[in-house]
Formats: structure tokens, C-alpha cells, sequence
């Protein structure tokens, strides 16, 4: 999935798929990337528009849907 980067104390980038509901968040701390499932277009476009990103993930997404860590391969 293609991410933008953020402006957000924890989050560096994000990236959506409307169609399969998936959002894609890259952490600033350690690097890690995370899908959460289930996240309506609506709900994206609150957490995008949000004052603090940071904020609104630990309130209304993180342990409110299902996820999975992203393992991504890089090549030289």
C-alpha cells in the first residue's frame, strides 16, 4: 500500500484503501508499520482531518479493530 507522510509527533506516514477498508500506519519511533481492518471511509477521514493523529489513534482506532503487523522486504 502507498503512504503519505505525515505531520505527527508518532506516526511518520499513512496510507488508505477505501475499497478493502484497510489503513496503514508507519510509526516514527520504531519504524513499524500496521493494518488496521474494518476502518470506514468516514472514520479515515476523521482521523486524517484530526488535530493530533497520535491522539486520535490511541482514542478511537488502536485496539478498536483487528491488526497486523506489516513485514516489508527491501532490495537493493
Amino acid at each position: 500500500m502507498q503512504r503519505q507522510k505525515v505531520q505527527s509527533s508518532a506516526l511518520s506516514s499513512v496510507g488508505y484503501n477505501p475499497e478493502s477498508r484497510i489503513l496503514e500506519l508507519e510509526f516514527k519511533e520504531s519504524g513499524d508499520v500496521w493494518e488496521y481492518f474494518g476502518v470506514a471511509p468516514v472514520t479515515y477521514k476523521r482521523f486524517i482531518e484530526s488535530e493530533s493523529l497520535g491522539h486520535f489513534f490511541t482514542t478511537r482506532i488502536k485496539g478498536k479493530y483487528p491488526e497486523l503487523q506489516v513485514a516489508y522486504v527491501h532490495f537493493r
